[in-house]
């Protein structure tokens, strides 16, 4: 369970719900590691018998300014203490959109791949390997501007597949019907480094970010992703990442029993 399924719920109380329904891992974000604390968290959820799954995240690494260029790196290489510390080795990146005034695509897939040269080795070094995630690419001019599985894969197979993989969230690539032939490539190589579920509804909501549907509502068929993951030799853990206002309006327990139930109807 991706922790910003259910915001509303703490870090203690997501862990505590997860153990009781028999959620195994969960996914977290750095902003509430960092508040609770990166050794507290690890410990928290270590107690409670549960992995760490990954850590959402790192990127933004298409700016052209040198002085931007550094911050980010720092940044980067803080969260890739982060993953470390809390006992993940998946750091996923949203690798960034268009900086302002630039209209060059290709240009700023090409400073991500400048910045995971740096990157991937300080974060092997640390046991955690950068996995890549395409974003629709409605998010392309500002979040991030790889946008299909075969653009995450050229950038992700200049590195070894230990160092950078890739994330396939069905919110993302379900409307591709290249994706299945990518999600294959990228199995052949050992790039597969994180499976996330979310549906697509519409109408999208103002600003789309939080049009992320809960598994059942929409249109994404999870039982075909999930069945192409598992061919491409993906064994890890499947993860529901999904923001969305009215379930965050609700209370969290509630919300979070019920994506279980979901995932057991649409995706087992």
């Amino acid at each position: 369970m991706n922790q910003e399924t259910v915001r509303q719920l703490s870090l203690p109380e997501l862990v505590k719900a997860c153990a009781s329904l028999g959620v195994g891992g969960v996914g977290l974000w750095r902003a509430p590691v960092r508040k609770y604390g990166v050794e507290a968290t690890a410990r928290l959820v270590r107690d409670a018998g549960l992995t760490v799954t990954s850590l959402c995240r790192g990127g933004f690494l298409t700016a052209a300014d040198p002085a931007a260029r550094r911050t980010a790196l720092e940044d980067n290489r803080a969260a890739v203490d982060e993953a470390a510390g809390i006992g993940t080795d998946t750091l996923v990146l949203v690798c960034g959109g268009l900086p302002e005034g630039d209209r060059d695509l290709h240009g700023a897939r090409e400073r991500i791949a400048d910045a995971l040269a740096e990157l991937a080795p300080y974060a092997a070094g640390r046991g955690v390997r950068l996995a890549i995630e395409p974003l629709h690419p409605m998010f392309a001019s500002d979040r991030c501007v790889v946008s299909t599985l075969g653009q995450a894969l050229d950038l992700a197979e200049r590195f070894p597949a230990e160092q950078v993989g890739v994330v396939v969230d069905t919110y993302h690539i379900w409307w591709d019907d290249r994706a299945p032939a990518q999600i294959d490539r990228a199995g052949r190589s050992g790039r597969i480094a994180a499976f996330q579920l979310a549906d697509w509804c519409t109408p999208l909501p103002a600003g789309v970010l939080l049009g992320r549907g809960q598994l059942g509502d929409g249109s994404v068929d999870f039982r075909f992703w999930r069945d192409r993951v598992a061919a491409a030799g993906y064994t890890g853990w499947t993860e529901v990442e999904i923001f969305n206002e009215a379930l965050w309006d609700r209370d969290g327990r509630e919300a979070l029993a019920e994506t279980v139930e979901r995932f057991r109807a649409h995706v087992l």
